[in-house]
């Protein structure tokens, strides 16, 4: 038994713990703006929750979508589904019983929050299944983190003001960089078998467009700290996280794969002085 659910845990992914984090820091950014402060602590516990449960549903059915291709990527070849670890009714298994506890602790909230949440689990279930039709499944896959910023606001407030969808925004764009450097270290592997991402629809261009991506992020930032009235300690940590896209910028100069994952893993860093800045911003207003 616990054999068994040691390879869940690894099915999850929690022993990599960065894609919980990135998904939570714009989760936390969105439900302090909202509570213009610390919000009510049963809300922050169920987002908190619902962000590793539901980080830990997209892992699975991202492997089990992956099952068949994931043997002929370095990096994923002995993943425990395509490896044969866990089976595949157990993966779709898992999956459910990771949604249906996340779906639980929402129904704890308000209705608008319970119906936005049905918009996450479609994008959570659809994202895997986008880069064998679409070179964009990095923009998903930003759609389906950016979703919990409406769903904090509607918790926190009952409502979702236009600058909700301006931090929405700044989180897709956010994520398709990052989820650009991620792709680029299984580029050459993905080219051989026919996955599709935007590190290849980008090509020789990737750092460009990745630069683009990372300066429309500021921008969608800086709009919502207007539309917010965010002061000093939120530009200061706009500043933090320029500097942080810069070093990002060199990691990724010669498309090293090693280079890239470090570039992709530094965005936690980036998250977390956004944040910082927006705790300073309301504890000292």
């Amino acid at each position: 038994m616990v054999a068994r659910l040691a390879q869940y845990a690894l099915l999850m992914r929690l022993h990599r713990p960065v894609g919980i984090f990135l998904l939570l820091w714009p989760t936390l950014w969105a439900l302090w703006i909202a509570a213009e402060g610390v919000p009510a602590w049963p809300v922050l516990l169920v987002f908190v929750a619902g962000v590793v449960l539901m980080r830990s549903a997209g892992c699975v059915i991202n492997d089990y979508a992956d099952r068949h291709i994931d043997r002929h990527v370095r990096r994923t070849r002995d993943r425990p589904l395509t490896s044969g670890r866990v089976t595949e009714r157990e993966a779709l298994a898992l999956f459910a019983v990771l949604c249906l506890i996340a779906f639980l602790l929402v129904l704890t909230l308000n209705r608008l929050t319970v119906l936005l949440a049905f918009g996450a689990v479609t994008l959570a279930a659809i994202y895997p299944f986008m880069k064998r039709h679409t070179h964009l499944p990095q923009i998903v896959l930003g759609a389906a983190f950016g979703w919990a910023v409406p769903m904090a606001f509607a918790a926190v407030t009952g409502a979702v003001p236009p600058g909700a969808w301006l931090l929405f925004t700044a989180t897709v764009l956010w994520t398709t960089a990052y989820d650009t450097m991620y792709a680029m270290v299984d580029r050459d592997d993905d080219l051989k078998i026919g996955v599709r991402s935007t590190a290849i629809l980008f090509g020789d261009s990737d750092r460009v467009m990745i630069g683009l991506l990372q300066l429309l992020t500021l921008a969608a930032l800086w709009l919502a700290g207007e539309a917010f009235e965010l002061g000093l300690y939120w530009w200061l940590g706009m500043a933090a996280a320029t500097l942080l896209g810069l070093y990002q910028q060199w990691l990724i100069r010669r498309r090293d794969r090693a280079d890239c994952f470090t570039a992709f893993s530094n965005n936690n860093w980036l998250g977390l002085v956004l944040f910082l800045g927006l705790l300073a911003e309301f504890a000292w207003r």
